[in-house]
């Protein structure tokens, strides 16, 4: 593998996901800095990854039929890869490397796939590496022989940070916004189990943006639209200004904004790991979810949860009374918040 020069990244699929796979990506780049890379990716996550200095294009990667992956198959095919590395666990990422006759398929000997990789690394198994996700993806480097070591802790970071905090002051000055801004994501695509209970971060959400003398943007996806809408209605009854741009932005835009943000009040999701790995101070509730596994990390991360007998769960929906979240009471967001804004100032 000494002679890479062009090699073919199948990226994750989902937003967390994608973020937690962002060192393994930088690392790719250092191992092979003069190869030309290509990230093969879900549309939806596309931005997150050309937002990033480690690939020289991304192709966007949405198949609905046979006759899609046929096409994609050939146009990789005339890329002329010298390798796949699939960060995705799937039968489908195989079996389009394969299909695109890239010579060197190196993956997860996951989901049956096998016999379609030139280079099947076996999975680790539980407490062979450590516990948060982003090393799952660092580890396949380093048993394929791209990396030498693992790091000592988790550490996501968008490279590009800076470049985005500065546009997205530029949007939120276009419409007026000039104050600090409180992000909001009071969602998540997993599932109810992970919601913190909407009146708290209103109240959260309000007394935050109090203490800074600022206004309130609330994300989500359109889905979610309806309930950023309504703790936009409660915040603004209280007497703060708030927005809600739910579903009205696209991923790159939502990241632009997110940098932004003076501070980010979120449940476990992928604007969590989003805000976080832009370097905003982020307050991630988690109950349902496993926060060693997949919390935010840095310094400028807080996560606030409160033991119970049955979390985490990683369950969809609770069968019982959320006790988890109904748990965590409002101050103790609060009191995180403010808590990261005074340490990033120095306070």
């Amino acid at each position: 593998m000494a002679e890479l020069k062009r090699i073919l990244v199948r990226a994750t699929n989902w937003v967390g996901d994608a973020v937690m796979s962002l060192p393994a990506l930088a690392a790719i780049r250092g191992k092979w800095p003069e190869a030309y890379i290509a990230v093969l990716a879900r549309p939806w996550v596309a931005d997150l990854y050309g937002h990033e200095r480690f690939a020289d294009t991304i192709i966007p990667y949405h198949p609905k039929s046979w006759r899609d992956r046929r096409e994609t198959a050939r146009q990789l095919r005339a890329m002329n890869f010298d390798c796949a590395l699939l960060l995705q666990n799937a039968f489908d990422a195989a079996l389009i490397a394969w299909m695109a006759r890239i010579p060197v398929r190196t993956g997860y000997a996951r989901d049956s796939r096998t016999l379609l990789l030139t280079h099947a690394v076996p999975a680790p198994e539980g407490g062979a590496i450590p516990p948060h996700e982003s090393f799952y993806y660092l580890e396949l480097l380093r048993r394929a022989g791209w990396l030498e070591g693992l790091p000592d802790e988790a550490l996501i970071r968008l490279g590009s940070r800076q470049e985005a905090r500065e546009a997205g002051r530029e949007r939120f000055a276009r419409e007026g916004i000039t104050s600090a801004v409180v992000g909001l994501s009071p969602g998540a695509a997993y599932g109810n189990a992970k919601r913190w209970i909407p009146e708290r971060f209103t109240a959260a959400a309000v007394r935050v943006a109090r203490e800074v003398e600022g206004v309130v943007a609330l994300f989500g996806s359109g889905a979610e639209r309806d309930l950023c809408e309504s703790i936009r209605t409660q915040i603004e009854a209280a007497g703060v200004r708030a927005a809600n741009y739910a579903g009205a932005t696209s991923l790159r835009e939502f990241i632009e904004r997110a940098a932004a943000c003076r501070v980010y009040l979120t449940n476990d999701s992928g604007a969590m790991h989003i805000a976080s790995a832009l370097e905003t101070p982020t307050v991630a509730v988690f109950g349902a979810t496993n926060h060693i596994t997949t919390g935010p990390t840095g310094p400028l991360a807080r996560v606030v949860r409160r033991d119970v007998e049955c979390s985490p769960c990683l369950l969809r929906e609770c069968p019982i009374d959320h006790r988890c979240m109904k748990a965590v009471e409002a101050e103790f967001v609060v009191e995180a918040a403010l808590g990261l804004l005074q340490k990033k100032t120095g306070g």
